[in-house]
């Protein structure tokens, strides 16, 4: 998922996120702020994990939060909402 996406859609992940990274602080969510990058980089920090890995997770968590929007949006229009 591009940035453009991950940043416009971050309210809706950012639930998710918070339980997926549990050891990222209230401020590191402030400074995160929907940027990918700034994302990698505090799981990179808080986890103790190379940038590849922290990249990864966050294009595996994006994946998959994008796969539940939809899936939301298709049950929505299913529904008659």
């Amino acid at each position: 998922m591009n940035s453009d996406i991950f940043e416009g859609k971050w309210k809706q992940f950012m639930g998710a996120a918070k339980q997926r990274w549990a050891k990222l602080t209230d401020d590191d969510w402030t400074y995160v702020a929907g940027k990918q990058d700034q994302l990698v980089g505090k799981i990179q920090e808080r986890y103790g994990i190379s940038r590849d890995e922290a990249q990864r997770e966050a294009d595996e968590f994006a994946r998959e939060a994008q796969v539940d929007v939809e899936r939301g949006r298709s049950a929505a229009a299913h529904s008659g909402r």
